[in-house]
């Protein structure tokens, strides 16, 4: 077995510090030992630019369409392939997903899923994260990483959207932002996808998302914007019509918008088949076809390839625009260096191992991503002593959840985890990847507690609930697991057709937490999932502990947090209601039309803004979590830095405030608290009543305190006129609100403008 040797390594020593038997895992404790290759600035992509012009040049007129052609649906290595030009020694681009890690790849990790990574709120972590990602795409001679995702969860039963960052496109964009540099850290090129309005899978082929210029702009484009400030190489448009145009040949949205307004340099490509035209694609920004043909396994025929030479020869489509589509493809190529050196491709049966030590940056992920969001009379963590001499401590795990698939970890479901029938640890569809192995509950609690001298035992039977009372009812403790899973529209898990047909759990679960709450005064409920789930039975468990898809340290990260090793820190990326109709708009499952209108009429209202608007109660809020300890804030500053300039736009941000405040830990135990600053805009402009603009993880000791200083940027108090089609800073009050969550709010200020 061949162990690949990267310029670009990452060093993941755990770092632990001991507070009163806790210990603490950080975020310091992977440090990159490289230096991060300059994406952003305009110079490099100048110097990109230069290079690809000279390569262009030098192509005949078949050789350029070949570079926006993919080879069709297993055409070769790869998920999608861009063919080689040998004359010009161009080996060609391997492109493959996927969010979770590199996919049908052997020797190669299965990551927390990036709902997990912005459940840290950690800007190192998901940097970091990213950066060993890069590692793994880069090792398997990947060029094109098809990642990050970042729709918005518009509905909370979306199938995908456990692949992006949650309900906020702040968050959605400082996450995508971090995942971007590390992954293109190491000279791979990622890939900002899906833009823009593939909020739902049931008829995402279809539908036409009708979403109005300003909600485009301070809600669904934020994140895809500060991709572009982050320097990412390609965008991947979606399957959905956007206003009546599809997402792939919409001038709008993909000229207009994002190469002109965002100055967006690099190429975009088609999602698989989504295009539904050549002519009308390449005029309306489309640069690459994938993966070449019109439908799976149809190449060579396709709407580019021979198509689109014989439009550039009638006149349809200009020479000028076929440079400019190769152009922007090799710039990213040249920007990433992967003219020099970069390793060939060897996804499978090459003995090419990539994992290095990445385990530790997934187990961190997978600890530092739970949400502790119950936890009465402080059951948890769990006692590492029995309460009595020689009567060790027992624990009941229930559910299919805790332990491991009949089948392995890969077995069920054929290659994209189509299937749940043991713990839940990836969505299913192209966002997955395989597991090198997966740590189930049951094991790490298991080797766990034995190590303390307590026992285990467990029911994985979800529906046979005497036998489940039975055991829970001679524990101590019952850990009582349940999941509900989500993915991609070409697989139907249960019934479900990517998106999830309700917010309950499955497998029984809500009967099988009840009875078991009814005899084990000590039920604490773990729950894997996809996204928000109802609790019917929250008031009769003593804890919740939402784990999500933590990857394949799935049960080593929950055992940490459950006994103590590492303190919870996550908070919610998106709002836990009480009933699914709170939300402010649902999944259209059906529709008459062929083409269903999708209308996006609660514009700027997503998520926890709905909630306040409409004065609804949730049962969590965005931004909630608990900790083994307790903070306080305090010393709230706002610092006017300059004017804000005439002419505001995403190229050219300037900071305009700093917010400075303090955060204690006033608990008996290190921790780490996300602090989280929102802005509420000068009454009379249609905005929410606060929206998320800054947040930041601090660590601390017992009695310990961090200085915290965010600053807020032009455009971060700006609003989108449609009539001028610009940003403006409107004149009045501001009001800064700092807190642990979106309703927890500790510290308030304002400014004038």
């Amino acid at each position: 077995m061949m162990m690949m040797s990267l310029s670009c390594t990452s060093s993941a020593t755990a770092r632990r510090s001991s507070c009163l038997g806790l210990l603490f895992l950080s975020s310091a404790v992977l440090s990159i030992s490289c230096a991060a290759i300059d994406t952003s600035s305009a110079s490099s992509w100048d110097e990109a630019y230069a290079k690809a012009t000279s390569f262009v040049g030098q192509l005949t007129l078949d050789e350029k369409v070949s570079i926006t052609t993919g080879l069709g649906w297993g055409g070769g290595l790869c998920v999608g392939n861009i063919n080689p030009i040998p004359r010009l020694n161009f080996p060609g681009l391997c492109l493959q997903d996927s969010p979770t890690g590199v996919r049908f790849a052997d020797l190669a990790s299965a990551f927390p899923a990036s709902i997990n990574a912005a459940q840290t709120w950690d800007k190192t972590l998901l940097y970091n994260r990213g950066v060993a990602m890069c590692e793994e795409y880069r090792g398997k001679g990947v060029n094109i990483a098809l990642q990050p995702m970042m729709n918005m969860g518009r509905v909370a039963a979306g199938g995908r959207n456990w692949e992006g960052f949650g309900g906020d496109p702040y968050l959605q964009g400082e996450a995508a932002y971090q995942t971007i540099l590390g992954v293109q850290s190491c000279g791979v090129i990622a890939c900002a996808k899906h833009y823009i309005g593939n909020e739902q899978e049931h008829y995402r082929d279809q539908e036409t998302s009708n979403i109005d210029d300003r909600t485009i702009h301070e809600v669904y484009g934020w994140p895809f914007m500060k991709s572009v400030q982050a320097g990412v190489g390609s965008f991947m448009c979606s399957y959905n019509q956007v206003n009546g145009t599809y997402a792939c040949q919409n001038n709008r949205t993909l000229n207009q918008i994002l190469k002109d307004e965002y100055g967006f340099r690099g190429f975009v490509m088609s999602d698989w088949w989504a295009a539904k035209t050549g002519v009308a694609s390449a005029l309306g920004g489309l640069d690459m076809m994938m993966p070449g043909d019109i439908t799976a396994n149809s190449y060579p025929l396709s709407y580019f390839g021979k198509n689109l030479t014989e439009a550039v020869n009638n006149g349809s489509v200009s020479m000028n625009r076929l440079n400019d589509m190769a152009t922007r493809i090799m710039a990213p190529y040249y920007l990433m260096g992967q003219d020099k050196g970069f390793p060939p491709v060897s996804l499978v049966g090459k003995g090419v191992n990539v994992q290095g030590n990445h385990s530790s940056i997934i187990r961190q992920v997978g600890a530092e991503s739970i949400v502790l969001l119950k936890n009465e009379n402080w059951i948890l963590p769990l006692p590492s002593k029995a309460p009595q001499p020689g009567k060790p401590t027992t624990f009941a795990l229930i559910g299919s959840d805790a332990g491991p698939s009949p089948s392995g970890p890969n077995g069920c479901g054929g290659s994209d985890h189509g299937c749940v029938d043991g713990t839940l640890a990836q969505g299913w569809g192209s966002g997955t990847t395989n597991f090198p192995y997966l740590i189930t509950p049951l094991q790490a609690v298991t080797v766990r507690a034995s190590a303390n001298g307590q026992s285990v035992s467990s029911s994985l039977n979800d529906w046979d609930l005497n036998a489940a009372a039975d055991a829970a009812s001679k524990a101590d403790y019952a850990l009582v697991f349940a999941n509900c899973d989500s993915g991609e529209e070409y697989i139907t898990v249960d019934g479900n057709m990517g998106d999830r047909n309700n917010l309950s759990l499955w497998h029984n679960a809500d009967n099988m937490i009840s009875k078991i709450a009814s005899v084990n005064p000590n039920t604490i409920v773990i729950i894997h999932s996809v996204g928000p789930v109802l609790m019917p039975w929250l008031s009769s468990v003593r804890a919740v502990v939402y784990a999500g898809l933590p990857g394949q340290e799935s049960g080593n990260a929950l055992a940490d947090v459950l006994f103590g090793n590492v303190n919870p820190s996550g908070k919610l990326v998106y709002t836990i209601a009480e009933l699914e109709t709170d939300y402010p708009a649902q999944v259209v499952y059906n529709s008459p039309q062929p083409h269903p209108e999708i209308d996006y009429t609660e514009g700027l209202y997503l998520d926890y803004r709905w909630f306040d608007v409409k004065n609804i109660q949730p049962v969590f809020e965005f931004g909630f979590g608990l900790s083994y300890t307790s903070f306080n804030y305090q010393n709230l500053t706002v610092t006017m830095v300059d004017d804000v300039p005439d002419n505001i736009n995403s190229q050219n941000d300037t900071v305009v405030a700093h917010v400075r405040y303090t955060v204690l830990n006033t608990g008996r135990v290190a921790g780490a608290e996300v602090s989280q600053l929102y802005l509420a805009f000068p009454t009379g402009l249609g905005e929410p009543l606060k929206v998320l603009r800054g947040f930041e993880k601090s660590f601390l000791q017992p009695g310990g305190s961090a200085q915290v200083d965010l600053s807020l940027t032009a455009l971060e108090v700006s609003t989108w006129s449609v009539s001028s089609q610009r940003w403006q800073v409107a004149h009045g009050q501001y009001t800064t609100y700092v807190g642990a969550s979106s309703r927890d709010i500790r510290l308030k200020g304002s400014f004038n403008l």
